[in-house]
């Protein structure tokens, strides 16, 4: 007799952990430390992968061993603006050279080839960005069937240009894509969808997928060193639910870079809300922005997996955010000084570039982490078309006069670029208040202590500071 399994939204909810435990073939209970703490190198070690392994597995896709790119017209620039002695060389890492055309390619090369090694017959992830098509195009080459849901639609049925274009790609590799309207049933298709199909949940948050990104990091510090002969001063990443950061990080910590800043650039949308019917179309990034950046810093684990791999506090050294429009015109400036037409997320990270490297002495080098293709629906004159559809106004003058969902102040001039510095410090108080609300716990103990400030990298006082606070005994 056919067991009829219950498929309410409460029901599915309730028992998310059993569905994502078959889909991902991982028992994430046994990093579980009790109360608040979890031991997070043992679950990253879970994967089985070195990264000498992880370069064999994408290698054998045709991801990594992407360009290093000097951006000399670029660095020029900024020298002229810079005070005498300053203006580092800036790099980019060409990840549009990758088969799906993003750095997210590594991620699901990983993802998709666990999926084949544990025989399971296809894969599923819930990501309205470039990570669908990578899982596509992975899947495609793995002989392994795919969906991607995505969340496209506002309550109109509206859909965003970018996302649209997204979806394309990841059909054009054969992927089955179902597209849903903002709000929590995105994460309730998917863990429908993984129970009635028995695939592999192939979600952003996997140590496999953390694992991945982690050979961008090391790659990136093997050709600076050999084109430069030293070590990266500084690397900008865009920063969106944290993945981007702790991956590369990671890369270049395995690469004996310890010293090297990481900085996380985010485009500040502050008072769009992301799970907002009237805002989602409202806003013309879909990833790299404060709606993603600041939350899952906050607090990671309100991811698609039990606990999440990407943990950005425990890398990031700076945390900048840049205005929409500031983003749009460096996206020309690429174009037009250097001949590298690319689309909007890495030039996130380009457009904190150029205002840090006037930070920065001149025998310095940074490199702009990452580069992603584009296309009709991502290009600049897409979506600042479809913002205008939404009502808002676009026009030039001073970008610090930008309001998200309101308007995009483009600059007049490359001197009104700016990377304005968000306080780790509010994160990490965050990210301790999270902690113990999420865990429900009615004491602290001292390995509890101890996680918080590895996950924070905090200090000892900030951390028992904000426990007090919250008035638990700590034991």
């Amino acid at each position: 007799m056919t067991t009829v399994r219950d498929s309410s939204y409460s029901a599915v909810m309730a028992r998310r952990n059993e569905i994502l435990s078959q889909a991902l073939g991982m028992d994430y209970s046994k990093f579980e430390r009790g109360g608040l703490a979890f031991d997070y190198e043992a679950m990253m070690d879970e994967t089985g992968f070195s990264l000498d392994q992880v370069r064999t597995v994408q290698a054998e896709t045709g991801v990594g061993n992407t360009p290093l790119l000097e951006l000399r017209n670029i660095t020029e620039l900024v020298r002229s603006l810079a005070r005498p002695g300053k203006g580092a060389r800036i790099f980019v890492k060409d990840e549009a050279a990758n088969p799906s055309g993003s750095f997210k390619a590594r991620r699901a090369a990983v993802s998709v080839y666990q999926a084949k090694q544990q025989g399971y017959p296809g894969v599923i992830s819930a990501t309205s960005g470039n990570y669908g098509a990578a899982v596509a195009s992975q899947s495609c080459m793995r002989a392994l069937k795919c969906i991607i849901v995505q969340e496209l639609f506002d309550g109109r049925m509206v859909g965003q240009p970018e996302i649209m274009e997204k979806g394309r790609k990841c059909e054009a590799y054969g992927a089955e894509v179902i597209q849903l309207t903002v709000g929590p049933e995105l994460f309730y298709v998917m863990l429908l969808l993984l129970e009635e199909t028995g695939f592999f949940s192939a979600s952003l948050y996997t140590p496999y997928s953390i694992a991945g990104i982690e050979t961008l990091g090391y790659e990136l510090a093997e050709q600076v060193v050999a084109d430069c002969g030293r070590k990266p001063d500084m690397v900008v990443v865009t920063h969106a639910g944290g993945g981007n950061i702790t991956g590369t990080a990671r890369g270049l910590r395995k690469a004996g870079c310890e010293k090297t800043v990481v900085v996380g650039a985010s485009v500040d949308l502050k008072g769009l809300h992301m799970a907002s019917d009237r805002d989602f179309n409202r806003k013309s990034f879909t990833t790299g922005h404060t709606g993603f950046g600041v939350p899952f810093a906050g607090w990671p684990d309100r991811a698609d997996v039990p606990r999440n791999a990407a943990r950005p506090l425990r890398y990031m050294d700076r945390y900048v955010l840049v205005h929409q429009g500031e983003v749009f015109y460096a996206t020309e400036l690429l174009a037009r000084l250097e001949g590298l037409e690319r689309g909007p997320a890495g030039n996130i990270s380009l457009t904190a570039a150029f205002a840090l490297a006037q930070e920065m002495d001149r025998d310095e080098v940074l490199v702009v982490q990452e580069t992603e293709y584009t296309g009709a629906g991502k290009h600049s004159n897409a979506q600042l078309t479809f913002a205008r559809e939404n009502g808002i106004v676009i026009r030039r003058g001073d970008p610090a006069e930008n309001v998200p969902g309101r308007s995009i102040v483009i600059p007049e001039d490359h001197s009104q670029i700016t990377a304005r510095d968000f306080p780790l410090d509010r994160l990490r108080r965050s990210l301790v208040r999270n902690a113990v609300g999420s865990a429900g716990v009615d004491k602290i103990t001292q390995a509890d202590v101890a996680f918080l400030i590895e996950e924070t990298r905090a200090s000892r006082d900030l951390v028992i500071e904000e426990l007090k606070r919250l008035d638990l005994p700590i034991c």
